[in-house]
């Protein structure tokens, strides 16, 4: 039996991680803010990550095997953790994003985040005061209701209700992963002895005219598509760059990922039911 925090591990897959977890037999600490309660047979310590002080009373004399952290954003909430957990866990493993990859995300919210993410990993990886890992997902779709960037839903409503879908003239494929699949890989991560980033995606590329398509078969409508230039603002995965990840390094390691078109069909029926509840409702 392993000592596990999770940091944030709230909702979403973070939700499936801590479930995981428990259910392999470990002893499970869930920190956040007190705005959820953790799942039954989990702790839960209630402190602001940011609150270097208050973080160390609220952890008290407690040791982990392994910290996942959800909600490592920025390279202060990155310095903190370091601070606090060195001594304290063997191994820290850091959900990133596939964005740190890209040098020029299309919005400014979009480039200070994955500014915020890259430098959160170097933070951690610099001299590490533990074993880091760093795992840059894909973007992550299934869940229907439970998948809140509400993304793979603006394909569904607007394809099934006929309005048109902005895309790039020559859109380029990118990467995504299943939300229990990267909760997978997040409990197989902490429990290896690898270090430094690593991506996690489904195998299979998928650009946004193929996302569109598959939409329209679910739901079925004929996607109606609106094309912009490339640098303009398009409907979320509307790449006019190459937006794909290898997950090779992953894959070397031993973790078998799923295929894209083996499950993004129910993920798109999942989305499709929860917005004909909501017009039921």
């Amino acid at each position: 039996m392993k000592k596990i925090l999770v940091i944030g591990g709230s909702r979403y897959f973070g939700k499936h991680l801590v479930i995981l977890e428990r259910d392999a037999g470990n002893e499970v600490t869930v920190l956040n803010r007190g705005s959820a309660l953790p799942p039954r047979g989990v702790g839960h310590v209630i402190a602001d990550r940011e609150d270097e002080a208050g973080l160390r009373t609220a952890l008290g004399e407690r040791t982990f095997d392994v910290v996942f952290d959800q909600v490592c954003y920025t390279p202060g909430q990155a310095q903190t953790a370091r601070r606090v957990f060195a001594g304290r866990t063997g191994r820290y493993v850091m959900t990133s994003t596939m964005e740190v990859h890209d040098p020029a995300p299309p919005t400014p919210e979009a480039r200070a985040y994955a500014e915020g993410k890259r430098r959160a990993e170097a933070v951690l990886g610099a001299e590490p005061a533990f074993g880091h890992v760093a795992v840059r997902a894909a973007h992550v779709l299934g869940g229907g209701r439970a998948e809140f960037t509400g993304r793979l839903a603006h394909y569904v409503e607007r394809i099934g209700a006929g309005i048109p879908v902005a895309v790039h003239e020559t859109p380029y494929p990118t990467s995504f992963i299943h939300h229990h699949e990267i909760a997978r890989f997040l409990h197989w991560a902490g429990q290896r002895d690898f270090t430094g980033p690593v991506n996690a995606a489904s195998h299979g590329e998928l650009d946004v005219l193929g996302l569109c398509g598959a939409v329209g078969e679910q739901v079925g409508r004929e996607p109606l598509l609106r094309t912009v230039a490339a640098g303009s603002e398009a409907s979320p995965f509307s790449f006019d760059r190459a937006y794909a990840m290898d997950n090779g390094r992953a894959a070397a390691l031993g973790f078998r990922f799923g295929r894209l078109a083996d499950w993004l069909p129910e993920a798109i029926g999942e989305s499709a039911a929860e917005g004909a509840a909501a017009l039921r409702a």
